[in-house]
C-alpha cells in the first residue's frame, strides 16, 4: 500500500533478508519459495548495455503506478531518484550501465502489472510482492526489500487497544484491493466480518478517519508513514509476519521469459554486497525496531 506526502525523519532498521526472494497481491498463497525466476547467472558480456533485451535500444524503461507514494517515491515523481524504490531503480540502472537520462518511466496500474502477456516496460517496481501465483505468469527479480504487515488505528479507538491478532478479530478491518494486506486480514486475522476492500490507500485512510473501519492494514513502511505523517491522531498498533512463515519480499517484475532478469539480479547482488541497499533503506524508510509484534 502506498501514500502521498513528504518523508518523516525516523532512522531505519528494516532488515533485507537473504537474496533470492504489498503490496498488492491476488488471493493466493504468499509463500515466496522458489518464485524468483532470475536464479540463472548471465555471462558478463550478456549484461553489456548493447546486449540487453530492451524494449527500446539504449533505454531502460521502468514501470510504476500513479500516484507513486511515499516513502517509496517522493512527490509522486519517480524520475527524481528520491524515495526508496526510485533510488533502487536508478542504482540498478547504473549497475547495468545506464545514465539517468537513459532511464524512462511509464505508468502501470498495479493490478495490471502482474497480468499475463507482453509488457511495455523492461521491469516494474511498485512494492510488488513475489508470490507463487504471480510467478506463474510473470518473472521476478530477487527480492530488494522484506516487509511485514502492520495495523493502523485512530488513537483512543477500539483498534488502538489491540495487543494481539485475536484482539482484531471482532473489529472492522480494511485494506486496499488486491494487496497482501488484504490477504493477511483474511488468512491471519480471520475477522468475524468480511474486511472492507478499498480501491487505494487514500480511500482506506479516509474510511479510517470517518470511522467506517476500526483499523487498516498496510506494509510496515507505509503504515509507519501513515501514523507518523499522514494521520497524526492515528497510532501504529503493531506488526506481524504472515502465517506462511515466509518473509514477504518485494521484487522487480518482468514479462515472462525476460532475458533481463539475471542481469538485474547481478546488479542487485552487487548493491546488496556493497551496502547500497542498506544505505538506501536507512535513508528512505523507517525505524521498525520499536513497533510491537502482534501474535
Amino acid at each position: 500500500m502506498r501514500l502521498r506526502g513528504s518523508v518523516a525523519v525516523l532512522p531505519l532498521v528494516l532488515p533485507i533478508l537473504a537474496f533470492s526472494a504489498c503490496a498488492p497481491v491476488d488471493d493466493a498463497p504468499s509463500s515466496t519459495a522458489n518464485t524468483s525466476s532470475g536464479s540463472g547467472s548471465a555471462a558478463p558480456d550478456d549484461c553489456a548495455v548493447d546486449s540487453l533485451p530492451l524494449r527500446t535500444a539504449g533505454t531502460l524503461t521502468v514501470g510504476t503506478d500513479s500516484p507513486a507514494y511515499d516513502p517509496w517515491f517522493r512527490k509522486n515523481d519517480p524520475t527524481n531518484g528520491q524515495g526508496y524504490e526510485s533510488a533502487v531503480a536508478y542504482a540498478v540502472a547504473e549497475q547495468l550501465g545506464f545514465s539517468r537520462d537513459q532511464v524512462t518511466w511509464v505508468k502501470v496500474p498495479f493490478n495490471s502489472s502482474y497480468k499475463p502477456g507482453a509488457k511495455d516496460f523492461d521491469f516494474d517496481i511498485n512494492q510488488i510482492s513475489i508470490t507463487p501465483a504471480r510467478a506463474q505468469v510473470v518473472d521476478f527479480s530477487d527480492g530488494y526489500y522484506s516487509a511485514s504487515q502492520a495495523v493502523v488505528a485512530l488513537k483512543g479507538s477500539a483498534g488502538a487497544e489491540a495487543t494481539s491478532l485475536a484482539d482484531l478479530k471482532g473489529l472492522r478491518l480494511g485494506a486496499q484491493t488486491g494487496t497482501t494486506s488484504l490477504t493477511a486480514i483474511r488468512d491471519d486475522i480471520q475477522p468475524d466480518t468480511d474486511p472492507v476492500v478499498f480501491e487505494d490507500t487514500n480511500a482506506a485512510k479516509q474510511a479510517l478517519q470517518n470511522d467506517q473501519v476500526d483499523a487498516i492494514l498496510a506494509d510496515l513502511p507505509t503504515a509507519l508513514y501513515i501514523s507518523a505523517v499522514e494521520i497524526p491522531d492515528s497510532t501504529l498498533v503493531g506488526q506481524f509476519q504472515v502465517s506462511s512463515g515466509d518473509a514477504e519480499e518485494f521484487g522487480m517484475l518482468f514479462e515472462k521469459g525476460s532475458g533481463l532478469v539475471s542481469c538485474v539480479n547481478q546488479a542487485l547482488a552487487t548493491l546488496q554486497d556493497d551496502g547500497t541497499l542498506d544505505q538506501l533503506q536507512q535513508k528512505w524508510l523507517y525505524d521498525a525496531a520499536d513497533v510491537p509484534e502482534l501474535q
